[in-house]
């Protein structure tokens, strides 16, 4: 057998034991959850801002970063909720490249995935804690979603991922909100089948378990553009492609209409600077039909300290190692255009 079994891994419930959420972080996670919830039931027309880096990569630089987002969010508190990405798991599409804090909390040392874990989990804490604000992570492994979940309040499936059965599955078990990200190839209709599979209930095998799911009725779809055959992007933001997938969701019947658009990958052909732009699109798309404006609950954008991206080698403080991103400066006056302009 080609696999080399290093060491066991202690369960979920071994590491929240061994590090449990003070009173005060799990208060404000269901606070959080409720008001986040609440808009994608419809109770509540605040725009979601999902925000934050490319990749989680050392902690001084991203609670720094989820810190102004604290201050930024009680300026705009009336018209839009903010939910940092403090993404620790990173798809790799040749499997080469910086994996994720899970893999390495520090990316200029070598993978400890059991250190990971445990990083991981303080940095989701400590910016619970610090700045009343719950997170986003992105669920790349379905397996490891335990080790976070009474941490997060929004998780997405990348569009690698979305056609896999165990994310879906998994997603369905879960009691925040989950978006669901259009495959890299662009089919509407298989992001759709993923959300119905991951708004109905189930019975499936999940870490050593049999396990029944009551199934997720916040279960959207993220509109993160596409790729086809030649390898050009094609984005999916535009109004046409809105009202085409909220005539698709009407046919379905699916309860909750939603949908997020991711302003950067295929759709800004990640060219980070175009993010403001597409969100400014988007808005004025809500504002010419009352069906977008009610079926579009927010935007995704890709966001750190410093524009741009560099090398893992590289020193650049709050600077992206993965994707580039929108700078602080930029992506502050950004949020507060999007409130003026809702």
């Amino acid at each position: 057998m080609s696999m080399n079994f290093k060491r066991k891994m202690p369960v979920p419930e071994e590491i929240q034991a061994m590090y449990p959420l003070p009173e005060d972080v799990l208060k404000t996670k269901e606070k959080r959850d409720k008001e986040i919830i609440d808009v994608f039931s419809g109770k509540s027309d605040k725009f979601l801002l999902i925000i934050g880096p490319c990749s989680a990569d050392k902690e001084e630089p991203v609670m720094d970063y989820v810190g102004r987002l604290a201050v930024l969010q009680e300026k705009v508190k009336d018209k839009i909720i903010i939910i940092p990405r403090i993404y620790t798991n990173k798809p790799r599409t040749t499997g080469e490249g910086y994996k994720g804090m899970i893999h390495q909390p520090d990316p200029t040392k070598e993978e400890d995935i059991l250190e990971g874990l445990i990083h991981v989990r303080h940095l989701h804490t400590r910016a619970i804690k610090d700045t009343k604000l719950t997170c986003a992570d992105e669920m790349l492994y379905p397996e490891n979603y335990r080790y976070l979940y009474d941490l997060l309040s929004y998780v997405a499936v990348g569009a690698r991922s979305v056609e896999d059965q165990q994310h879906r599955l998994t997603a369905s078990g879960m009691d925040i909100p989950v978006g669901m990200k259009n495959p890299t190839a662009g089919d509407f209709s298989v992001m759709l089948n993923s959300i119905m599979a991951a708004q109905g209930s189930h019975n499936f095998l999940y870490r050593g378990w049999e396990i029944s799911t009551d199934g997720n009725p916040y279960a959207h779809a993220i509109l993160r553009g596409s790729v086809n055959k030649h390898g050009q992007n094609i984005p999916n933001y535009h109004y046409e492609d809105l009202i085409l997938l909220y005539e698709l969701y009407c046919q379905k019947n699916l309860p909750n209409r939603a949908v997020i658009v991711d302003t950067n990958h295929s759709n800004s052909g990640k060219k980070y600077l175009e993010q403001i732009r597409i969100s400014k699109e988007v808005l004025h798309s809500r504002r010419h039909s009352d069906d977008i404006k009610d079926f579009v609950k927010g935007l995704m954008i890709e966001s750190y300290i410093k524009d741009g991206n560099q090398t893992v080698d590289d020193t650049v403080y709050g600077k992206s190692i993965t994707d580039p991103c929108l700078g602080w400066e930029k992506s502050e006056k950004l949020v507060l255009e999007i409130a003026d302009l809702l």
